[in-house]
């Protein structure tokens, strides 16, 4: 699975490097990291929507304070 934050200047006033960070830490914690690769792109051209994310080409709107929700129903679920 491909996982891609935007780290894009709109996306990082909104708490992109938390997201990472936090995504980061749950994906190593829960022992996925030979299933889920994580990384960075710029602007995803949907500026408006929050830290915009992609998980294998679906698009996701994800905010600091969503984002373990988002980890659980989005990777983790599809993963294990």
């Amino acid at each position: 699975m491909k996982v891609t934050v935007c780290i894009g200047s709109s996306c990082h006033i909104k708490g992109s490097r938390q997201v990472v960070e936090q995504l980061q830490s749950l994906i190593s914690e829960n022992n996925l990291t030979d299933k889920v690769e994580l990384g960075g792109t710029f602007c995803m051209g949907r500026c408006q929507e929050g830290v915009c994310v992609t998980v294998d080409d679906n698009f996701h709107s994800v905010t600091p304070e969503g984002t373990k929700d988002f980890f659980e129903k989005e990777i983790k679920s599809a993963v294990m």
